[in-house]
């Protein structure tokens, strides 16, 4: 399904972000964006969180057979 991937993309980028918050103490998604408050950053956070809870949902699915 499109979405999965969408929000698996969007979930790795974030976790790249974090990555390099937690290593370096450089925010990328701020550093491009204008800062933490921009818009553009928050709705990118908020993108990426709410692909993070979609994601949740990958992990309780049943696989889908198709042929």
């Amino acid at each position: 399904m499109i979405m999965d991937r969408i929000a698996l993309a969007l979930a790795i980028i974030g976790g790249i972000n974090w990555g390099s918050i937690g290593l370096f103490r450089f925010d990328i998604v701020a550093w491009l964006f204008g800062g933490q408050a921009a818009t553009v950053s928050r709705v990118i956070y908020t993108l990426v969180g709410l692909a993070a809870l979609w994601c949740v949902t990958l992990l309780f699915r049943r696989e889908e057979v198709t042929d």
